[in-house]
């Protein structure tokens, strides 16, 4: 029985037990899933002698070959290495897909698998858990301690210095998903280029805050008419540990700041003058989707979604235990509102 725990995935990682041939990584950050995923598969392939061969399966090939996972796994190889076989939990690869492979054992290949954010009782988690060839790692936000040493050892690679002031300013701009984390620190690091220092006003003038940037990717896929989307990203910023009260706070100041634009077009004034006027200003990358979203909305709906926006967020107040499920709730009316579909239930 082998369940990592979060602070134990590193270790796991550097010394992979070989008797482990079916691992399972879970957990609310997405990016830390697929870049442990990565990293164990690649240090897989080098175990063996010839080195095994990477390969990613997801629904489209078991839709064609249902039995293709356990027949690459199983398949002696005649020449190269075992197959060490990335995929992904969907509608295909699920707990009855693995249970034969994980609990008969896998013989020849390396099976690993990314999963979503599972409870402790769900079934593709406890498969893994509770068989002795398999394990389940779980991968939650960084802690600083985690972002510290992210920061460090992508500086040393790129022989890039940095102050401690603009260490600990990079360090608080970051966590809320590894891939967010480490795309920012990258972004850094090309700015001041191979051999270069960093100081806290490069960190201020090209580092966004990780977790504003999770809140943006929630409010804009809601204004986009995105309902999959704006719900799935507010459920992960929720289990990364963001508050449902402050999402909701978010998405009413963007829709204020659209119903504002929208005002003012209205009166006449152009797209454009209207932008460049704001305060504070849009950042230049917002500018496309934003005026994207002006386009999408009239004023009577931005009012009525103001309105609902307001009545989720006194209930989230009033209703602590219910505040997630009413957040997700309202990023769904609100991407609903944008086909016209106002017949979306309110928050009550």
């Amino acid at each position: 029985m082998v369940a990592v725990k979060a602070h134990q995935a590193q270790a796991f990682l550097n010394a992979p037990d070989p008797k482990i041939r079916a691992v399972l990584f879970f957990g609310s950050d997405v990016g830390l899933v697929s870049e442990r995923a990565q990293i164990l598969a690649k240090a897989a392939a080098q175990r063996f002698d010839p080195p095994g061969e990477l390969i990613r399966l997801d629904d489209v090939d078991l839709d064609s070959d249902p039995d293709r996972l356990a027949v690459e796994l199983n398949t002696v190889p005649m020449f190269g290495g075992p197959k060490i076989i990335r995929t992904a939990q969907s509608r295909r690869v699920n707990a009855a897909l693995l249970k034969p492979l994980v609990e008969g054992g896998v013989r020849e290949g390396v099976l690993i698998v990314e999963g979503g954010n599972l409870k402790p009782d769900d079934t593709l988690r406890t498969l893994f858990e509770k068989s002795p060839v398999a394990a389940a790692i779980a991968c939650y936000a960084d802690a600083a301690q985690d972002l510290e040493g992210l920061v460090r050892d992508i500086l040393r690679e790129a022989n890039v210095t940095i102050s401690s002031d603009a260490r600990h300013a990079l360090v608080e701009r970051l966590g809320a998903d590894r891939a967010l984390s480490r795309g920012e620190i990258e972004k850094l690091v090309l700015y001041v280029g191979p051999g270069g220092t960093i100081d806290v006003a490069e960190v201020e003038a090209i580092v966004g805050d990780v977790s504003e940037l999770a809140l943006e990717r929630i409010t804009n896929a809601a204004a986009a008419g995105q309902a999959a989307r704006a719900v799935a990203e507010c459920g992960r910023a929720v289990s990364s540990g963001e508050s449902p009260q402050a999402i909701i706070a978010a998405t009413q100041r963007h829709f204020q700041r659209l119903h504002r634009t929208r005002a003012a077009l209205d009166r006449g004034s152009s797209l454009e003058d209207v932008l460049r006027q704001m305060r504070p200003p849009l950042h230049f990358k917002q500018k496309d989707a934003f005026a994207a979203q002006c386009r999408l909305w009239t004023a009577p709906r931005l009012e009525e979604a103001l309105a609902r926006i307001a009545t989720a967020a006194k209930a989230a107040r009033l209703a602590g235990a219910l505040e997630a499920a009413l957040s997700e709730r309202l990023m769904m009316g609100l991407a609903m509102m944008v086909s016209g579909r106002s017949d979306a239930r309110r928050p009550r």
